[in-house]
């Protein structure tokens, strides 16, 4: 399943996923890594599609450069994949901010794409997310003395709160390598974490939205992201605003959180929900 190509000046780290039908490309979130979409494949959405996860430069076992993050850095390293393994169209999909890529991308380079999945990213987010994943962000860059003390304290984030998945383990493994002391730390550094914030800010998303003429799904969690009164990452009337300015845009609402939405129940929803808007019968039409 782990396989690396090299794209863009850099090694890209991705999933493989085998399956029947047409190719799915999923990109994740800010700070995750390729094994975000693990419950979707318990789910069983390679059971209709090849599903190529990625990790995002700076993330999981991609090439990690000191600098390059831009919107453009991104989507020219996910071009690069398409061309290093002979792909000349895929279905393109991601999550949060790998969901924001995919419209960039919908938008730059429609080309080579026949649909798109937008996991529970718009071109107008809550206000507060960037307090909101906070606790996702201060976990970057500080040693932490064992896996399991590490694996504990992802246990307690507030956006998992009775929503945690044995699955999310081996995300999180994924998420951190092992020091000679036993120690761990993430791979994924804060510094670069701030620049592909920072990028994120300087488009103009409803522009992008604009250009979009392809089938666009939108699959949106608007449940608290924490306890109880917790705002969520992505409430429904901007996210319907999204589907709305796409010109083909489609909106199934997931049950969960902005995290707990890729597994168990959710991913079970998501991949039914990405089965009848771009299997084989509905990407063939295109």
């Amino acid at each position: 399943m782990d396989r690396f190509v090299q794209t863009n000046g850099m090694r890209l780290h991705f999933l493989d996923h085998p399956g029947p039908g047409p190719t799915l490309l999923l990109m994740p979130g800010l700070t995750a890594n390729a094994h975000s979409f693990d419950g979707l494949i318990a789910a069983g959405l390679n059971s209709s599609f090849r599903v190529l996860a990625v990790d995002l430069r700076g993330r999981g076992l991609s090439d990690k450069p000191e600098y390059g993050y831009t919107m453009a850095d991104h989507a020219a390293d996910i071009l690069g994949l398409l061309e290093a393994l002979k792909l000349e169209r895929v279905i393109l999909g991601g999550h949060s901010f790998g969901g924001l890529l995919t419209i960039y991308l919908a938008a730059r380079h429609p080309e080579h794409f026949s649909r798109f999945v937008v996991i529970d990213a718009a071109a107008r987010m809550h206000p507060d997310t960037f307090e909101l994943i906070r606790p996702a962000i201060e976990r970057l860059g500080k040693p932490v003395a064992s896996w399991e003390q590490y694996l504990e304290s992802m246990k307690q984030m507030p956006f998992y709160q009775g929503g945690w998945d044995p699955l999310l383990e081996n995300y999180y493994r994924a998420d951190v390598e092992t020091r000679a002391d036993g120690s761990v730390c993430s791979l994924t550094r804060p510094e670069i974490i701030a620049q592909a914030a920072a990028a994120v800010m300087v488009e103009e998303w409803l522009k992008h939205l604009a250009a979009i003429s392809k089938p666009l799904l939108l699959l949106n969690a608007p449940g608290p992201y924490g306890p109880p009164g917790t705002p969520p990452i992505l409430p429904r009337d901007l996210a319907l605003e999204t589907v709305n300015l796409a010109a083909a845009g489609r909106y199934v609402e997931i049950p969960g959180n902005h995290m707990t939405m890729l597994f168990g129940v959710g991913a079970k929803k998501m991949a039914a929900a990405i089965r009848e808007f771009a299997g084989p019968e509905e990407a063939s039409a295109d």
